[in-house]
């Protein structure tokens, strides 16, 4: 699934194309994704222009004039495709909306298992939305502080990697950036959230942003299905220093300590034991 530094990637590759500009047509090319898609989607689009964009945990939010949002979720393999309108390129397989604008500009939403939505929200009230409202702090946002993420975990005895995934503390973090974040800190995975140290709570709060940004600016982690919005991989995946290198020499203590994986609500952890207590 992408995770925050992928839909940020995209929402802006989306928004460059057609912020400001009139969505002059929608093609529905089947009712529904996990959801069926709003009856009034192609109505509260056309011919309205696009005010702005925003991102939320891992939604993407489309404000348009007339007091309308388009929420959109990539689910666990979806991708928004921009190009040009009137090109005679054969759209790709899965292409089950697509927007264009005045200005000629394209977007295809590819989703070939389905898992994504799109929806509308009033754009007063969207983050009354169901899908939002439950949703914790931005990590990049100014809430995120040492103190902050010391009062997050008070109390939870669950693991500290378990908490950072929890959507209703922290919104849009994944199991990417949590892993490479506790490398970074020396935390380890299986780690009770209430011990950490408030030393630890601060350098989670300054690693975590540092770790989004650095993804950001790199395009995001292409691993399986995700591509940026112009079709080009992402390239912070050659960057990371511990997912998806279980056996490779550990980057601070060698090769006497390689990376190891384990498993956590069945999902994998890259760390290193010795490195993170």
């Amino acid at each position: 699934m992408p995770e925050l530094p992928e839909v940020e990637t995209v929402m802006r590759g989306f928004r460059d194309a057609f912020e400001g500009h009139r969505i002059s047509h929608v093609t529905v090319n089947r009712p529904d994704l996990r959801w069926p898609f709003p009856a009034d989607l192609r109505e509260k689009l056309e011919g309205h222009h696009v005010l702005s964009f925003r991102r939320r945990a891992k939604y993407i939010l489309v404000r348009l004039e007339g007091g309308w949002s388009m929420l959109l979720h990539l689910g666990m393999s979806g991708r928004l495709t921009i190009g040009r309108a009137g090109t005679n390129a054969t759209p790709p397989a899965h292409e089950h909306l697509v927007l264009e604008t005045d200005s000629g500009a394209r977007a295809g939403l590819v989703d070939p298992r389905r898992f994504g939505m799109v929806d509308l929200v009033r754009t007063s009230e969207e983050d009354s939305h169901r899908l939002l409202a439950h949703l914790g702090m931005e990590p990049l946002s100014d809430a995120m502080t040492g103190p902050a993420l010391a009062e997050l975990f008070r109390g939870r005895r669950s693991p500290i990697k378990s908490a950072l995934l929890d959507q209703k503390l922290i919104a849009g973090l994944g199991n990417i950036y949590v892993c490479e974040a506790l490398f970074r800190c020396g935390i380890h995975p299986e780690r009770q959230a209430c011990t950490l140290t408030g030393e630890e709570t601060a350098a989670l709060a300054e690693a975590i942003p540092q770790i989004l940004e650095q993804a950001i600016a790199s395009g995001g982690s292409s691993l399986r299905d995700y591509v940026q919005a112009d079709g080009t991989k992402g390239a912070f995946q050659d960057l990371h220093l511990v997912y998806g290198r279980e056996g490779v020499p550990c980057p601070n203590c060698g090769a006497e300590h390689p990376i190891q994986r384990i498993t956590q609500a069945g999902r994998s952890t890259f760390f290193c034991p010795t490195c993170q207590k």
